[in-house]
């Protein structure tokens, strides 16, 4: 193991440095434990970090940790870690295979961005949304449809409720963590082919996320599993971002047969912030 190791910060799901979800994506620690990489991810202290590894049977191996906990898998550093790669020409341009804990899941990296196909879609059915209202400060009035738990490689609670809502949601974190979420919970909104979304994740140690790659896609699945989309492949834009003042753009699509959703994608830009060497902590 080398004395540093190289990192580089991008801001991801938008084209202009300092918006978008900020990732740290440290390159060659192999030879890291899972507690070092903890302690990386934990003083970089983003909502995210990725570490880019060897693979054995794909192009690469990513493991993503938050400040808390190390996760399958994640949109945000799958997309920006690709992006990076293909920058320090470790990968080429076009379509690669990236090795994950949530299996292995095909990006088709561009000079501008990278596009990530979701794992397996899951509907785990219907979610009693009183609760999820009451731990975000919003009232019944507020719901449009029910709530449910979807995904596509990790579980997102998807509430669902009327345009303008989202923004007016304030967070009670203490009763975030009481629910059981899945990995978080998702607040959108739904008109003309976009969504508005919060998402909210303080299991993981993330209050509030600018940009949730996976949670986007977890939402094609439940537009699915819900009616609102119908059979054949959608495409949807998700704006996420806005009330951190980090404003986001997440490109989708959704592929549905007889009702379920059976594909789910997501694209966005990466710009770069910043670059340098950090020194590995101690065993």
């Amino acid at each position: 193991m080398s004395a540093t190791l190289h990192y580089e910060v991008v801001d991801v799901f938008t084209a202009t440095p300092y918006a978008g979800n900020p990732l740290a994506v440290v390159l060659d620690a192999d030879d890291l434990d899972t507690a070092q990489l903890q302690a990386i991810a934990r003083e970089f202290h983003l909502s995210e970090t990725a570490f880019a590894m060897v693979s054995d049977r794909c192009d690469y191996r990513l493991r993503i940790f938050t400040p808390e906990v190390e996760l399958p898998f994640a949109g945000h550093p799958s997309v920006g870690a690709a992006w990076v790669l293909h920058r320090l020409r470790r990968i080429p341009a076009g379509d690669v295979v990236q090795e994950c804990g949530a299996g292995d899941l095909p990006v088709t990296v561009t000079t501008g961005g990278a596009r990530l196909t979701g794992g397996t879609p899951s509907y785990a059915g219907v979610v009693p949304a009183g609760d999820l209202l009451a731990a975000v400060g919003l009232e019944q009035a507020d719901l449009d449809g029910e709530a449910g738990r979807a995904g596509c490689g990790i579980d997102f609670t998807v509430l669902p409720v009327r345009p303008g809502a989202v923004a007016q949601a304030v967070p009670d974190v203490a009763a975030l963590r009481r629910l059981d979420l899945g990995t978080g919970l998702s607040v959108t909104s739904w008109a003309d082919g976009a969504a508005a979304s919060r998402v909210f994740v303080p299991e993981v140690g993330v209050p509030e996320d600018p940009a949730t790659g996976s949670a986007a896609l977890a939402y094609g699945v439940f537009l699915a599993a819900t009616g609102r989309i119908g059979d054949g492949t959608t495409g949807y834009v998700v704006t996420q971002g806005v009330e951190m003042g980090r404003p986001s753009e997440l490109r989708c699509t959704v592929t549905v047969d007889g009702g379920r959703a059976v594909r789910a994608t997501v694209e966005g830009d990466v710009v770069p912030v910043a670059s340098g060497e950090l020194h590995p902590p101690p065993r």
